[in-house]
Formats: C-alpha cells, sequence, structure tokens
C-alpha cells in the first residue's frame, strides 16, 4: 500500500473538480465517497441531487469560520493511498476504514477527537482513493501534522500486516521521485516504455558513468541526444543543469526540462561533482595484466571488472560505512557501463538489472568517494573499451564480469539489511536473474573448467561442483590461466598446501589460495605499469580473502599464529 501526500493547495473547489472529474484520459472509474468527516456529507458521485460546491462549502466552513490573518495560505491537505499491484480488490467498507485510519495517524483527525480537521476519501478505481481535508479544525486550530508522510507510511505498513496485503518497505527520503499519473499516461499515449523522467533518469546515470569532468558529462548528454539548460551565477559558474527529451512537449510545444536533482538524489550537479573529485584528471583507460582497455578489446576491460569487483566485495563486507556506501554507488556505474556496451542479446537484461539496482546505490550513509576509483575506472574502462560481440572471448570476459558482479550485488544486500535499509535491499534482491545470465553465458568455460577440475582433483570435484562458489573458482581458474599458469598445476598445490577437508566451502578455500598463489590482481589502477593492485588502506598490493567460517580449520589456525 503506497500513500502520498502531496502538495498543499488553496482551492478546495479545484480539487474536488478534479477528484469527481473523468480524468484527463478517463483514468477516473465511478468516483464516489466512501468516508468522510460526517456520514452525511453529499456525494456529487452517487448522489444526482449533491454539487461539487455544497461539499466544498462543508469542507471549508472551519476555515472560513477564522479570522482571515489566522487562515493558512494553502489550505488544503490532499492524500492518494494506492494498493501494490497484486494486492486483491478491497470493498469500499475497507476503504473507507483505511481512510479513517489514514486521517487519524497523519493528525488530520486523529481518534476520539470530536474537533479535527473536516475530510473526505474518494474512491477513483479499484485500486486507489485520494483524501481531501481543509487544514482548520472545527476548534478554529491548526492540525498537527509534523512528519505526516511519514506517519502515514507507518499506518501503511500496519494496514499491510492487519488486511493481508503485500508488504512493502517503508521509504527514507533517498529514491528516486515516482513517475506522476500524468507523466504515465502521456507515456501510454506516445507509445513509450518508459516515462520521460524514467528515460531521462537512465541517460543521465549513463552519461555519469566513468565521466571524470563537466566537459565529458555534458559531451555525453548531448552525443545522446538531450536538451540540455545549464544554469550558471553571475559570475559564470555552473550552478546545475536541466534535461528534456527533444521529443517530449508541453501542450504549449516546449520541450519539458527535468532538473537532474529531479531525476534522483545522486543526479544534482553537486553531487555529480563529488564522482569525479578524487579521481585523476589526466588518466587515460588502464592497462594491467589483461591488456589495454581500448576500443579494441573490449575483452581487457571486462577482465578488469571482474578484478574491481572481486576487491570490493571485501571492502563492502569489512569496510568502513562511508567507503562501503562509495563501492556500492560505483557498482551502478559498473552495471550501467555494462548494460551500455553489452552485446545485443544480453543488453535487455543487464539494462533492466541496472535500472533495478540504481534504487540500491543510495542510502543515508553519505558515500566517501575517493575510495571508489577503482571501479569507476572499470566502469570506464568498459565505456572506453566499446561495445562487445558476445562471442568466444568477449563472452567469456562478460560472464567473469557477471559472476563478479553477482557476488558483489549480494554483498550489497547484506549491507544494506544489517544497516535497516530495506527499500536498498529490496531492489537489490531480484538481480538473481543477472546471475543466471552469467551461468548461461558462461557455459563453455565453465564445461572446460568441470573437466579440468575432475582431472586435477577427482576425489573433490563432485563436492566443489555442487557449492554456490563454484562458479567464482571457475572465474579465478580461468584469471590464472590467463595470466600463464598452468591451472590443474595450481589446482594441485592449491589442495596439498593444508586440509580441505574441514572447511565449510572448499570453493571459497580454494579461490583463497589460488589468487594467492597466482599473485592475481584484483586491481591493476594502483601500478599501471605492473598491474598489481592497493587497495585504498593498503601499501603492497593485495587480493581479498573469503571470511574465516570458509576457509579450512588448519588454515583459521595458521591464519591465527601469523
Amino acid at each position: 500500500m503506497i500513500p502520498r501526500v502531496h502538495k498543499r493547495g488553496a482551492r478546495t473547489i479545484g480539487l474536488l473538480k478534479y477528484l469527481y472529474s473523468p480524468g484527463t484520459h478517463e483514468e477516473h472509474v465511478d468516483p464516489h465517497l466512501v468516508a468522510a468527516w460526517d456520514s452525511f456529507a453529499p456525494d456529487p458521485g452517487r448522489d444526482p441531487q449533491a454539487t461539487h460546491g455544497q461539499l466544498q462549502q462543508l469542507l471549508d466552513q472551519p476555515v472560513q469560520a477564522v479570522a482571515e490573518s489566522r487562515r493558512p495560505a494553502k489550505h488544503v491537505w490532499h492524500l492518494s493511498v494506492r494498493a501494490a499491484p497484486d494486492d486483491p480488490v478491497l470493498s469500499d467498507e475497507q476503504w473507507g476504514e483505511i481512510a479513517r485510519r489514514m486521517v487519524a495517524a497523519t493528525g488530520i483527525a486523529p481518534a476520539n477527537d470530536d474537533s479535527g480537521c473536516r475530510w473526505a476519501a474518494v474512491r477513483h478505481a479499484d485500486d486507489h482513493i485520494h483524501i481531501i481535508a481543509t487544514l482548520v479544525r472545527e476548534d478554529g486550530r491548526k492540525p498537527r501534522l509534523n512528519n505526516d508522510a511519514k506517519r502515514s507510511q507507518t499506518e501503511a505498513r500496519l494496514i499491510e500486516a492487519e488486511y493481508g496485503l503485500k508488504q512493502l518497505n517503508t521509504g527514507d527520503g533517498t529514491a528516486a521521485q515516482r513517475p506522476t499519473s500524468a507523466e504515465r499516461h502521456k507515456a501510454q499515449r506516445q507509445g513509450r516504455e518508459r516515462t520521460a523522467r524514467e528515460e531521462l533518469r537512465e541517460t543521465v546515470r549513463r552519461a555519469v558513468t566513468g565521466a571524470r569532468s563537466e566537459e565529458e558529462f555534458f559531451g555525453r548528454l548531448a552525443a545522446a541526444g538531450l536538451l540540455i539548460r545549464k544554469r550558471a551565477a553571475p559570475s559564470g559558474d555552473l550552478l546545475g543543469y536541466k534535461v528534456a527529451l527533444p521529443d517530449d512537449r508541453n501542450k504549449d510545444g516546449e520541450p519539458v526540462f527535468y532538473p537532474g536533482a529531479r531525476l534522483a538524489p545522486d543526479l544534482s550537479l553537486p553531487r555529480i561533482r563529488e564522482r569525479w573529485s578524487a579521481d585523476p584528471s589526466d588518466q587515460a583507460p588502464s592497462t594491467g595484466t589483461f591488456g589495454r582497455a581500448t576500443p579494441n578489446n573490449p575483452s581487457a576491460a571486462r577482465r578488469r571488472t571482474a578484478s574491481a569487483a572481486w576487491i570490493a566485495i571485501t571492502i563492502v563486507e569489512h569496510g568502513d560505512d562511508a567507503v562501503a556506501a562509495a563501492h556500492i554507488a560505483a557498482a551502478g556505474e559498473v552495471l550501467d557501463a555494462l548494460a551500455k556496451t553489452s552485446a545485443a542479446h544480453t543488453r535487455r537484461e543487464l539494462r533492466d538489472a541496472a535500472f533495478a539496482f540504481e534504487r540500491a546505490s543510495r542510502s543515508h550513509v553519505r558515500a566517501e568517494r575517493g575510495h571508489d576509483r577503482v571501479l569507476r575506472q572499470a566502469a570506464r574502462d568498459l565505456v572506453h573499451g566499446g561495445p562487445a560481440l558476445g562471442r568466444g572471448e568477449d563472452g567469456a570476459t562478460t560472464a567473469m564480469a557477471i559472476d563478479m558482479l553477482f557476488f558483489l550485488i549480494t554483498a550489497t544486500v547484506h549491507w544494506h539489511a544489517k544497516k535497516g535499509h530495506a527499500q536498498q535491499a529490496a531492489a537489490a534482491q531480484p538481480l538473481g536473474v543477472l546471475y543466471q545470465r552469467g551461468r548461461r553465458l558462461n557455459r563453455p568455460l565453465l564445461q572446460r573448467q568441470t573437466v579440468l577440475l575432475h582431472e586435477a582433483l577427482p576425489g573433490l570435484a563432485e563436492q566443489i561442483l555442487a557449492e554456490p562458489g563454484w562458479y567464482a573458482l571457475a572465474v579465478t581458474i580461468a584469471d590464472a590461466e590467463a595470466v600463464g599458469h598452468d591451472p590443474a598445476t595450481l589446482l594441485s598445490d592449491a589442495v596439498e598446501r593444508r586440509e580441505l577437508d574441514t572447511a565449510d566451502s572448499m570453493s571459497d578455500v580454494l579461490v583463497w589460495r589460488l589468487r594467492r598463489l597466482a599473485d592475481l590482481p584484483a586491481d591493476t589502477s594502483g601500478a599501471p605499469e605492473h598491474g598489481t593492485v592497493k587497495h585504498p588502506s593498503a601499501k603492497r598490493p593485495v587480493a581479498p580473502r573469503p571470511t574465516s567460517p570458509n576457509r579450512s580449520r588448519g588454515e583459521e589456525a595458521a591464519g591465527n599464529r601469523r
């Protein structure tokens, strides 16, 4: 159930006429009262003798009764309450009870208070109602409406539980603004899959991905075909920007512009500048163990992405909150870049994954930018590496990147859950579809690695293949082979070092051991001349370890002795 407090108004009659009208696109079906402050309130929807003016006069009586100097400038309060798409259809009686609970919870008409504000609830369709109220109480005082939006959300969660409705997560103010009903209907008329606001948000996000300057950012917006308006101070300093789709026009034929902050909280110009504030302005697409990320080598960019995601997993799991938040935000950039440059047959699913993860990339934990430069560089390399063909090496390296991003997304879900960020955790959870795509893309590689595992470790292969960590191990084996190691020898060496029988996950332990034996990088931006990695707080290249429960008991003891 989704309650939404709208902007306050000054004309009761104006809102009533809208509520009882057919709607701008005939979307209002049988508008009628389901509840009101007075059970005898006139209903212009069902009573042919009742008029909008009669209901307006009754609602406004307490407002007119006080001195003009004491009247609120905007005295009309408006709350809409919408059921989730898969909720059952509620009766008028049920919607009426929900309306009474909402006005009580928000402070419009508290329970057992006969002097509350006057209000009326109008049902438009099966799935929602609108509540209108006037903001002067019967006793002439103003209602206490502090945090009315938050209180309506809290009451909605209680209603969902009691009515057996879909349990939604309360927002925290960091989500992008949802499209209005008018925007949705306009998109339907124009045959758009998404509203103009959503299309612009996605286009701006992609333009930000890996960008290091205002010039580069605005150049990408222009290249994407957007109309741009910049807002400058008298000094000439740029303060903000607006964007519009060329074919999205208002009734006067003028483009409909949206400020960056109205697309998403982190797309305002000051917040975008934070992303590149710590970036080296002269750093080109990077080089490393797997080769230069040039427009002719998208596979190299994907290998670097897998490595960057690998080290980010440990940082999200064990790093400071602000640093973890920066890596989670940068993971969204990597997903955007991967979707933008992926092969045609995977682009749609990756685009949907990036669109879903967008909500998970923001929270009240302010990202400490600069620590995320490794992932942002990976996103930049993907963009500059160009589109992949989705075959052979391209397909295998794309699958590797998706595998590692899946584990990073899983770590993100756990991090948000620990912090109580319900909406963000829920947004990231459906991205298992992305992992399934990675498995399908990676099938030839996995088949080869499966044969190799059976040959090198015949007694352990079946157990390892049954573990979830097998996919990360397959990627690690491929990484080791790419830098010149014999994977069979490496696996044998890893097994002989210490026993594996007591490990919670043999595949996780093998990943941990192989990356050390092969000296595999997890990032190459820290030392591009050698292709090694620098953790933001490390003095020498390191690769992340799995958490201690996934190491064997002997290995754990050895680690403790060290």
